[in-house]
């Protein structure tokens, strides 16, 4: 009878640090998520700035080529 209860607790235990360690993937994702959508945004920022510093340069060319 010692041995079937040793069995079951181990396989508790390891339920239990299966577990723990699912939780902090979890969390871990959630704040690689976040990471992300911060870092996107920040691109989408510059994309907007590097169109804006882009534009009168296009029209100066687009003139040039016309004369």
């Amino acid at each position: 009878m010692l041995w079937p209860m040793i069995a079951i607790a181990l396989g508790f235990a390891g339920i239990a640090v299966l577990g723990v360690l699912a939780v902090r993937v979890f969390a871990e994702v959630r704040r690689l998520a976040r990471q992300v959508g911060a870092s996107s945004e920040r691109i989408q920022r510059a994309a907007e700035d590097l169109e804006r510093a882009a534009t009168p340069l296009a029209s100066r060319v687009s003139g040039a080529g016309r004369d």
